[in-house]
């Protein structure tokens, strides 16, 4: 062996280097170690709560004497109290101390797992903190091939309780945090590990309150569509930007899978069970009768003994201690891999926490309707359960390596804090067993079979050409095929057209590759009319539906010729093909669609093709109005809808349908998008501007084949209003509606214009979003946390959170800013929740202000009333004359006869200009 030689600057180095390190060198307490020893050492004594009946069924029987508390264990100990079937086993592939209280993985095109780390997930049975900004995404690879995951980043730090990780390409993921409104593309341009750009990717995707109750796990479809739990809505990028449509509601909470079919199965939370899996849910929501198979809501965990169940001692199965019925679900796949027995491909596996358990899903197909059997229901058992306490699955995952991954939190309280408050019955269980101190634990378990060795290929995909990911298309693991459909597409390449081709029409190949080739060349935008009709004829059903479901983004385009196709077969002789085309043609709006759909539903004597004609038919005959679900008014839907059918004649010849931009050749539009555009969402002046004179030239550096939109001042001030008012809540979008006063006002004070606008020039004329800094300085009369664990502070009326009073209105209550530099202020804008604090058991009147009284300050002691306004609606607005002021204080003149009722604002916005540094302006988000 050559001996090692240092030269005398090698030597420095090293010695610089190791001088940095001598604590990472030093033997470190274990985490679980830590935890053992943050337990009380006498042991509590749990009494009676004073309100509590000793004979209420959520107290009786309960034994609340002194016990010792749960202790945690290291992973090769917990593996042991893992009770499955013969030949399996769970073993360990990253814990703590690397990674703390994960809530979900991900893997990117290399095998590289990302891992949600909730760090500030109920951290004192209060939720002290819980939205404080230290939890993070980390990355973690396998580097030496031995099956454990040793070497990781932190992707991306310091972020509030993030919801979901998605990669998204090459070194990038999506992601996005409680509490807040947009999705963020975080890529990491330099290759260290870490993401250092952070670009919007979309807004309008969140909700506040609880973390239990916001949406979760963005995930990429077979259909090249975004979707996530609770919203109900999907998201895709296009050339043109972001565009969305709404979906039926998939009640879920955390977790959210597919099938080789591409169909999505939702995961609820507290119903502990699958919450939507009939159907796709872009067709609406369908109602199945016994969907779920007797017992299924009967969980069968192993003995823990501690009763920790939220609803009390009626959920809990005596003697042992376990839960009698569902209480919460959190993490589900449809297995796809092919390294484990074939009989558990395509069963979905999902956790319940609170049984331990992780259930096994045999879902049975009759008549065009899924029913689901827990797979070990016979037996009473499940197919995964654990005598540990302390293990907590949140998500499950087919790995790249063929095998079954599960996401445990490994922690005491799996319950949000507001329903663990003192005096309640699981507040008494976990301060008896010391729950509260198993915390910053957490470990990533791979289910193997004896005799069958995980995959030890490492991918590469992210280092291949796109040309190259097509052989992945075919691969046993579906993993793999997803992966490689999602690259591909979001390469953007389509020369990869005839090699896509070529696979969709062999019959030799397998028909799941057939099934990703027809979702690249439809994300690749190849998809033609004769690919739809080639597989329309298939002897294969799935090949058909799969033609039905693809064929739906080229009749939206405008192609009529399949109209045909649709109405034939749905009188398809397979059940499940017939279906697929009757959903496809209420979804499309088919002519004739109500009588074909009611000919085909009377005449059959199968049972899912009479439900789902039935319900469609009720679905046609209630209205299917998209902008009806909104909080609007009937004048306010019906200037939607007069501004829909402008659009649907007039703008959508340049703007395209949906407004994503009509296609002009290559790599350009003739005009711009509007689908979720931010440009739109903002000051309803640009888009007034735009609609009356007209926009001409580049817009952001771009140029459009249009070149120019002309004005419309010959039209009507309630036809100005009208179509403005829908491209700004319609398509995707979500900003306030335009009055036809609005829009005459609009008018009268640029009744000078002849020529259309230069995009300068209009950005010029809006009143500029005056962005608060760190220098602005908020105060209120009254402030309290808006969720419980939450921050109080008057600053998150500028956030998605929102501040609140907490208290109920009061005249004489205020809000004030005080600014570093003198403003002119024109305009304020803020939003109020419908419920005054988000965890109201019951709807109360919005929380909005009665009647303000404006004020300014030019010293913030002398204050002079600029107006006074009275809002009527979630949605508050004012203009002001323009205004020069130190400071802002809004006040409370009247207030609701309604008790209950706090104030309470969020996304606050102000409107004006900074008085002496015009070059600090912020510059407004665009897309």
């Amino acid at each position: 062996m050559m001996p090692l030689r240092f030269s005398g600057r090698t030597c420095v180095l090293l010695l610089a280097a190791l001088a940095l390190i001598p604590a990472c060198s030093e033997k470190k307490q274990h985490p679980v170690d830590r935890v053992i020893g943050s337990f009380s050492d006498s042991l509590p004594h749990i009494g009676l709560p004073p309100d509590a009946d000793a004979t209420d069924a959520n107290w009786a029987g309960a034994d609340l004497g002194p016990k010792p508390p749960v202790k945690p264990l290291y992973p090769e100990e917990s593996a042991k109290h893992f009770l499955l079937p013969d030949g399996y086993r769970m073993e360990p592939v990253l814990t703590e101390p690397e990674i703390e209280q994960p809530g979900a993985i991900a893997f990117d095109g290399n095998g590289r797992m990302y891992v949600l780390e909730l760090r500030s997930y109920m951290l004192t049975a209060d939720s002290d903190g819980e939205l404080d900004p230290i939890s993070r995404i980390s990355r973690w690879e396998d580097r030496d091939h031995d099956g454990v995951y040793e070497t990781g980043t932190v992707f991306v730090d310091s972020l509030v309780f993030p919801r979901f990780v998605l990669p998204y390409g090459k070194d990038c993921i999506l992601a996005m945090e409680s509490n807040r409104d947009n999705v963020y593309r975080y890529t990491d341009t330099d290759g260290d590990g870490r993401a250092d750009q952070k670009e919007l990717f979309t807004n309008r995707f969140g909700r506040a309150g609880n973390v239990e109750h916001q949406q979760a796990f963005m995930y990429y479809g077979m259909d090249n569509w975004l979707y996530s739990t609770v919203n109900a809505f999907r998201v895709r990028e296009t050339a043109g930007g972001i565009i969305r449509q709404p979906t039926g509601y998939n009640h879920a909470q955390w977790g959210l899978t597919h099938d080789d079919d591409g169909k999505l199965w939702f995961l609820g939370g507290a119903s502990g069970v699958p919450s939507y899996f009939q159907f796709p849910i872009h067709y609406g929501n369908f109602e199945v009768p016994d969907e779920l198979a007797e017992g299924f809501k009967v969980p069968w965990g192993a003995p823990v003994r501690i009763a920790d169940m939220q609803g009390g001692m009626d959920q809990v199965r005596q003697p042992d201690g376990s839960l009698n019925e569902v209480t919460g679900s959190a993490g589900n796949d449809i297995y796809r891999g092919d390294r484990l027995p074939r009989e558990l491909y395509g069963e979905l596996f999902y956790g319940e926490p609170v049984a331990r358990i992780v259930r096994q899903v045999h879902p049975v197909v009759a008549e065009g309707l899924t029913t689901l059997h827990n797979a070990y229901q016979e037996e009473k058992s499940e197919f995964l359960r654990s005598t540990d306490p302390l293990f907590r699955p949140v998500d499950l995952t087919t790995a790249p390596d063929g095998t079954l991954y599960v996401t445990d939190m490994y922690r005491g309280i799996i319950q949000e804090g507001q329903w663990v408050q003192p005096g309640s019955y699981l507040r008494a269980r976990i301060e008896q067993y010391q729950l509260d101190k198993v915390i910053g634990l957490g470990r990533i378990w791979r289910l193997t079979h004896e005799g069958i060795p995980r995959d030890k290929t490492r991918p590469r995909m992210l280092d291949q050409q796109p040309s190259e990911l097509i052989q992945y298309l075919n691969h046993p693991n579906g993993w793999w095929r997803d992966k490689a459909q999602q690259l591909i597409v979001l390469s953007g390449d389509t020369s990869l057209g005839p090699r896509l081709e070529e696979l969709l029409g062999s019959e030799s190949e397998g028909t799941n590759a057939r099934i990703h080739a027809l979702w690249c060349l439809e994300g690749l935008g190849l998809l033609q009319e004769n690919h739809i009709r080639q597989l329309a004829a298939s002897p294969q059903p799935r090949l058909r539906i799969q033609a039905l479901r693809a064929g739906e983004s080229l009749y939206l385009e405008g192609p009529a010729g399949l109209d045909a196709t649709y109405n034939r077969m749905m009188e398809d002789p397979v059940a499940d093909v017939a279906i697929q085309a009757m959903l496809s043609a209420k979804f499309l709006g088919l002519e004739n669609l109500e009588s074909r759909i009611a000919a085909i539903a009377d005449t059959s004597d199968i049972r899912g093709i009479r439900l789902v004609g039935e319900q469609i038919l009720d679905q046609l005959e209630a209205g299917g109005n998209n902008l009806a679900d909104g909080d609007f008014s009937e004048e306010q839907l019906a200037s939607l809808e007069r501004g829909k059918a402008i659009y649907n004649e007039l703008c959508v010849q340049c703007h395209g349908a949906g407004g994503i931009g009509k296609p002009a050749g290559k790599d350009q539009l003739m005009a711009p998008a509007l689908a979720s555009s931010l440009r739109v969402q903002g000051h309803p002046r640009y888009a007034l501007g735009a609609i009356l004179h007209g926009l001409q030239g580049e817009i952001e550096g771009k140029q459009y084949a249009g070149g120019i939109m002309v004005g419309n001042a010959e039209q009507s001030d309630r036809w100005i209003a009208d179509i403005t008012s829908y491209i700004r809540v319609g398509l995707g979008n979500g900003a306030s509606l335009v009055t036809e006063a609005d829009a005459a006002a609009f008018r009268q004070a640029t009744r000078g214009r002849q020529a259309p606008y230069s995009y300068p020039e209009l950005l010029a004329s809006i009143p500029r979003e005056l962005k608060p800094t760190e220098a602005w300085k908020m105060e209120a009369s009254h402030t309290q946390p808006v969720v419980i664990g939450g921050v109080a502070s008057p600053r998150a009326a500028f956030d998605f959170g929102g501040w609140t009073t907490g208290a109920d209105q009061q005249v004489g209550m205020w809000y004030r800013i005080d600014f570093p530099e003198p403003i002119r202020l024109e305009e304020i804008q803020f939003d109020a929740p419908a419920n005054g604090t988000v965890w109201a058991a019951a709807k109360k009147p919005a929380a909005y202000p009665r009647e303000l009284s404006v004020q300014a300050s030019q010293d913030g002691q002398t204050w002079k009333e600029i107006t006074r306004v009275r809002p009527d609606s979630l949605e508050v607005a004012f203009k002001l004359p323009p205004t020069r002021l130190r400071a802002l204080r809004l006040e409370l003149t009247d207030v609701p006869d309604d008790p209950g009722i706090p104030w309470s604002m969020r996304q606050m916005r102000l409107y004006g200009q900074q008085e002496s540094q015009q070059s600090t302006h912020s510059k407004p988000e665009t897309k």
